[in-house]
């Protein structure tokens, strides 16, 4: 492909043409208008959703304002997480530093709000001029009596999954500020749910499925999250992880630190949430009532789930998507969703993936299939148009894409505001890519194409 960066070429792989291993995790080309997103700001996407913490960025107005309401994370209780703090270091405080302001914005806040943790994030500009954002958040722990935690994630260390690696050091230092409580015998299996941010209130829908099982949540990691529950988290048997990009480093630090073993999954898709409820009851084969619960809840669910996707799959049947998201593990799921309702995926890739992820994509890819890591709007708008893509299922910064050029979208972004976990999920999700495509919006623009008087 002509526009395709030199520094890219085996970032990008076409199955049944190349063969290579597709190079992956790497800083984003220069001259690439990256779709990532900075370390400050995965470190807050994964911390935002606690809801009853404080969070202060410590940098200029901007990275708050831009981080503001990231994600559209419910909760059940409080909202002190959907307010958005900053320090707005401005020109003096780089000159002089900005510890001291910092110092104050804290001591003004915890009093005003009481909140029962404070996460404090670093932005580039603290890296730059060096302010000691440890110091401070100890000196107020101890005279406010509250964990202040500071969130290393000074934007230019990296990419977005490094902010995803210092908010797991962060969790992981509150959680270490619990205490470990003797389990009884007898009373039901204790999970932690890691990666799942309630968007939408998926959260809701995943722990009901599990109480209906017999098994216990005892902390989501962070949707719809509480500073207490995250602190008692490594009282739990197993830790199932949902998106791994982001807190499967927890996840392995969580096994190092107590032994909790931990099990991937996902909840997108009615195979892969099916495949979630079996890997769990699989866990505590000593309870073989969990078993005989998830087969009864599994058979119920696709009992009523299937005749509406069959009907939605007539007309879905033959048509072409892209997929484009944060984590690869995601895009799997994904294309087993949209396979299931008759849909092939020609294009497909990820912010984040790994090399491995990559390879696994390419033995589930069909032929002809193209596979790109860290894309930019310029490869995919050519290749949504090179394949004859007739919908896009990407986040927030495909959205304008897929409609400049002309083709259904479907939003699978962290602000969305529509549940797509779960089997009712899946049932959201065909839905809205039966809307999409169908919608008669296709047909006018067609139509206008073909009568432009300027078109040559």
């Amino acid at each position: 492909m002509s526009s395709l960066i030199k520094e890219r070429e085996h970032q990008v792989f076409t199955k049944g043409r190349d063969d290579y291993k597709i190079s992956a995790e790497k800083v984003s080309a220069a001259g690439s208008v990256s779709q990532r997103a900075c370390v400050f700001c995965g470190s807050r996407v994964v911390l935002y959703p606690i809801a009853d913490a404080l969070h202060l960025v410590h940098g200029p107005i901007g990275c708050a304002a831009y981080t503001w309401d990231i994600r559209g994370a419910l909760s059940s209780g409080p909202e002190l997480h959907r307010k958005s703090f900053s320090t707005d270091l401005r020109e003096e405080d780089v000159i002089f530093g900005g510890e001291k302001k910092l110092y104050r914005s804290l001591k003004r806040l915890i009093p005003k709000y009481n909140p029962n943790a404070v996460f404090v994030y670093s932005t580039c500009i603290v890296g730059i001029i060096g302010d000691d954002v440890e110091a401070v958040c100890s000196k107020v722990a101890a005279e406010e009596g509250i964990s202040v935690i500071p969130v290393h994630s000074e934007g230019f260390k990296g990419t977005k999954k490094d902010g995803y690696r210092a908010a797991c050091k962060a969790l992981m230092r509150l959680i270490k500020t619990g205490s470990t409580i003797p389990r009884n015998k007898g009373s039901k299996p204790v999970i932690n749910i890691l990666g799942e941010f309630n968007l939408a209130g998926e959260s809701w829908i995943i722990k009901k499925y599990y109480k209906k099982m017999g098994i216990e949540v005892g902390a989501i990691l962070t949707g719809d999250g509480r500073v207490e529950q995250i602190r008692q988290a490594a009282n739990a048997e197993l830790n199932i992880v949902q998106c791994s990009g982001s807190l499967k480093y927890l996840a392995k630090d969580m096994k190092e630190e107590w032994g909790i073993p931990f099990k991937q999954v996902s909840f997108f898709g009615i195979e892969d949430t099916a495949s979630a409820l079996y890997t769990v009851a699989e866990s505590f084969p000593d309870n073989p009532e969990i078993m005989e619960k998830t087969k009864s809840l599994v058979q119920s669910e696709l009992s009523k789930a299937y005749p509406i996707l069959e009907n939605y799959r007539k007309d879905l049947t033959g048509k072409k998507a892209a997929v484009y998201v944060g984590g690869a593990f995601k895009a799997f799921s994904m294309l087993r969703s949209l396979k299931f309702l008759g849909v092939s995926v020609v294009l497909m890739g990820s912010q984040t993936g790994s090399a491995e992820e990559y390879e696994e994509m390419k033995e589930m890819a069909d032929p002809g299939t193209v596979i790109v890591d860290d894309s930019n709007p310029s490869e995919l708008s050519a290749f949504i148009q090179q394949l004859g893509v007739d919908l896009f299922v990407g986040g927030v910064k495909e959205r304008p894409m897929a409609f400049k050029l002309g083709i259904a979208f479907c939003d699978h972004n962290h602000e969305r505001k529509i549940a797509l976990a779960g089997f009712e999920g899946m049932l959201n999700f065909a839905k809205e890519i039966h809307n999409s495509l169908t919608s008669r919006v296709w047909q006018t623009i067609d139509e206008a194409r073909e009568s432009d008087p300027w078109k040559i």
